[in-house]
C-alpha cells in the first residue's frame, strides 16, 4: 500500500471548482446546492481504500457534528471503476450506509472534478467557507491504518472550529495521506505524474 499525499493545488482563498455529479440513485447534486450556510466539506473517497475505511465511521460522526454548525459534507469517488469495480456506484450506497454517511456520496466518472480540485489521494479533504473559498486542505487527523489508534478527526474539527470563529487559515496544514486516486490509463493529471 503506497501512501500518497495531498497536492495543495488549491490554496486558501481559492474558489471551490464547480461540479454537478450523480449519486448512486442517479439524483444530481451541484456545488451550490450542497453548501451549508457556514460552509462545505468536500471529501474525495472510495469504498476499498484502507485509509478511507480506517476513518469512515469517524467521518460520518464528524459530518453530523459539523452539520449542526452549518457546514455540510459531500464525498466524491473518482476512481476508475473498470479496474476497481468495488468502487462502482452500485456499491457506494452500501458503503455509505455501513458507515453512517448521512451526506451525498457522488460519482465523478470523468475524473474531471478530482483534477479540478487537485485531489491526489483517498481520502483528500477540502473545507470551504460560506463563500465557497478554500479554508483548509489537509488531514483528518494523525491516525493511519494499522496504527492502533482510533480516528478522531481532530485536525479537521479544529479547522472547522477556527473557520467558524473567523480565524486565519492554518499556514502549514499537514497533508492528507492515502491511496492514490485510481486514474484511468493516460488520464493522470500533471500534478500526479
Amino acid at each position: 500500500m503506497a501512501e500518497v499525499h495531498s497536492t495543495f493545488t488549491l490554496r486558501p482563498g481559492d474558489a471551490a471548482p464547480e461540479f454537478q455529479l450523480p449519486a448512486p440513485d442517479e439524483s444530481m447534486h451541484d456545488l451550490h446546492g450542497l453548501r451549508g450556510h457556514e460552509g462545505l466539506l468536500v471529501v474525495f473517497a472510495c469504498n476499498h481504500c484502507p485509509y478511507v475505511i480506517h476513518l469512515a465511521a469517524a467521518l460520518g460522526s464528524l459530518a453530523a457534528e459539523i452539520e449542526s454548525h452549518g457546514v455540510n459534507t459531500v464525498a466524491i469517488s473518482s476512481n476508475d471503476i473498470e479496474k476497481y469495480p468495488q468502487d462502482a456506484p452500485e456499491r457506494m450506497a452500501t458503503f455509505a450506509a455501513e458507515h453512517c454517511w448521512d451526506f451525498p456520496y457522488l460519482f465523478d466518472e470523468t475524473q474531471e472534478v478530482a483534477k479540478a480540485y487537485g485531489a491526489a489521494c483517498t481520502p483528500d479533504f477540502f473545507l470551504f467557507d460560506r463563500e465557497l473559498r478554500l479554508y483548509y486542505a489537509g488531514q483528518f487527523d494523525g491516525t493511519r491504518p494499522k496504527s492502533g489508534q482510533t480516528p478522531t478527526g481532530d485536525d479537521l474539527r479544529a479547522a472547522v472550529t477556527d473557520m467558524l470563529a473567523g480565524k486565519e487559515p492554518p499556514a502549514r496544514p499537514f497533508p492528507s495521506s492515502g491511496c492514490n486516486i485510481k486514474w484511468r490509463a493516460g488520464s493522470e493529471p500533471p500534478y500526479f505524474a
